[in-house]
């Protein structure tokens, strides 16, 4: 098998958001525009991303291009963690800062250690796969930053009246807030394997690779990527949580 999916193949996939339209529909969840939009909407993203990368990965482009693409990503993952938390102050600025820090980290280790080699096929993928996991994770933990300080208000402001400056106030309802965010990666780290095959191992082994070098490819990854989620989740914390003080360590309103 070498992992080649036809049109055909790829029309008879569709018979699964079928199944889902049909459920929709059943069960009156109202969801079918829905479905029709995202599969529609990924074909064509995806499309249009295969032709862009086609541009990207020749062997004859500059390396320069992949590292602009991941440079891209980061932009429009923030801005769209910026949409899903708007009540988040200046949400969008920190998640920048803090993916293009995650991911300079991350690259630095996977290229400048040798753990891949430097090449744009290799770029791409791999910063897109550290910058996707980490949206879900800034999302949550800016959410969750403002959440705690708002629900624990008294709490926090009998800390700043027994004299604890903002940092110290904050730390224990911060520290829930990382919790919160940084646990569903760690258990899909821990179960992975067990309960299901990760995307760059499958995708390795249905393109014909041996198991064991996939596996290999795969821990690699994942490394990588635990690491700048736990870096991404830490800077937008931290950020979040001090952007909710004043100069002079009052909560605000």
């Amino acid at each position: 098998m070498n992992g080649d999916v036809g049109w055909w193949g790829l029309a008879a996939s569709l018979v699964l958001v079928v199944v889902a339209l049909v459920v929709s529909l059943v069960r009156g969840l109202r969801l079918e525009r829905d479905l029709v939009v995202a599969a529609v909407r990924a074909v064509a993203q995806l499309v249009a991303v295969g032709y862009v990368l086609l541009v990207i990965l020749d062997e004859d482009a500059p390396l320069v291009l992949a590292f602009a693409w991941v440079a891209l990503m980061i932009a429009i993952a923030a801005t769209t963690v910026g949409r899903r938390a708007p009540e988040v102050p200046d949400v969008t600025r920190l998640t920048a800062a803090a993916m293009a820090a995650s991911s300079t980290v991350a690259l630095g280790v996977a290229f400048g250690l040798g753990v891949f080699p430097l090449e744009a096929r290799v770029v791409v993928p791999v910063g897109g796969m550290i910058i996707g996991n980490a949206l879900g994770a800034t999302v949550v933990v800016a959410r969750r930053v403002v959440a705690e300080l708002r629900d624990k208000r008294l709490d926090v402001e009998a800390r700043l009246a027994l004299g604890q400056p903002s940092a110290e106030a904050a730390r224990p309802f911060l520290r829930e807030a990382l919790r919160t965010a940084l646990i569903p990666q760690i258990e899909s780290t821990k179960a992975v394997g067990l309960i299901a095959l990760p995307g760059t191992m499958t995708g390795l082994i249905l393109a014909g690779v041996p198991p064991v070098d996939a596996v290999r490819v795969q821990a690699a990854v994942m490394f990588l990527i635990l690491g700048s989620v736990a870096i991404n989740v830490v800077v937008v914390g931290l950020g979040v949580s001090r952007s909710m003080f004043t100069d002079d360590h009052r909560l605000r309103r």
